[in-house]
């Protein structure tokens, strides 16, 4: 696939699958499977393999490289597949061949969770990815915008880059960094799902991450078309009436993030497995009960009951 398109794509929605397992907490590629044909009859525009609801840091780097050859299977070319890459270098680089061999669309590299990682030094973890994905077009995904705007400016410098979900909730220097990278033809996408998407459109963002595409991603598609449209007050209506699936997403300090994604796909007749420490798993009862009553509420219960 040719950047031109997936450029395009990226001011769309870029969905983040889950990562199914099975009940002795294995890969269960088949699992992924509605998942992957509802986002994308849904009109969900780039799927990713090896996000942060994939649990990629509760992944091996053998099963980060079979799911990322699982969704391109599962795809299968209707949308552009972002694969994520990370870990040490060596793993990153690894991962950024295997995603090559099994037909990503581009690569997203997270940001480095070291705790002595230097900024400089990021920008050498993305050269060597970049060599590495062999002329893949990468996308930064940017979660610490501490590393200071110059360096910011570096990356995005880097041969290859093509994109940037900004995943830190500063919109003022998001729009800085929009401004200085002007014809440069970068996608600014907001990487903090729907509720962030307001502000982050406000200042040039285009497009937004979301994980509740695995569960309603004609909900996530609909926000995104009154965003694009400049239609605030009906994405605001839209944004409230899943707010309360974030909320609950956002409990136990962002422990439960995939935990309510996944109960959720369980409650639906869609079970993907549970997730695996340090995540929060199960959810509370509280907690159960409240997601219970939402998805009732939205009427994505009624597959699940009919069976």
């Amino acid at each position: 696939m040719s950047q031109t398109p997936l450029r395009k794509a990226l001011n769309g929605i870029s969905g983040i699958l889950v990562t199914p397992f099975d009940a002795d907490d294995k890969l269960a590629p088949p699992k992924l499977r509605p998942v992957v044909d509802r986002a994308i009859g849904a009109g969900v525009h780039v799927l990713v393999a090896n996000g942060n609801t994939s649990e990629f840091y509760g992944l091996t780097t053998a099963e980060a490289e079979r799911m990322v050859h699982v969704a391109a299977e599962q795809i299968g070319g209707r949308v552009p597949l972002l694969a994520g890459i990370g870990r040490s270098v060596h793993d990153a680089v690894a991962l950024a061949k295997a995603s090559k061999a099994a037909g990503a669309s581009a690569l997203m590299v997270h940001q480095p969770p070291d705790p002595f990682v230097s900024p400089r030094g990021v920008v050498a973890y993305v050269e060597r990815v970049a060599e590495a994905g062999g002329g893949l077009p990468i996308v930064l995904y940017l979660r610490n915008d501490s590393i200071g705007n110059d360096n910011i400016f570096a990356l995005c410098k880097v041969p290859g880059v093509v994109g940037v979900k900004w995943a830190a909730p500063t919109p003022l220097r998001l729009g800085e960094m929009i401004r200085a990278t002007r014809g440069m033809d970068i996608a600014w996408v907001g990487g903090l799902a729907e509720t962030w998407a307001p502000p982050l459109y406000a200042v040039g963002a285009r497009g937004f991450t979301s994980g509740l595409i695995n569960v309603w991603p004609e909900h996530s598609v609909a926000i995104h078309a009154a965003l694009d449209a400049g239609d605030y007050v009906k994405a605001a209506g839209l944004i409230e009436t899943m707010s309360a699936f974030e909320a609950l997403r956002a409990e136990e300090q962002n422990g439960t993030n995939v935990s309510v994604v996944k109960t959720a796909l369980q409650m639906m007749g869609d079970d993907c497995g549970a997730t695996r420490p340090p995540s929060a798993w199960p959810l509370t009862q509280r907690a159960e009960a409240e997601l219970r009553k939402r998805l009732g509420e939205w009427g994505l219960l009624r597959a699940a009951a009919a069976e």
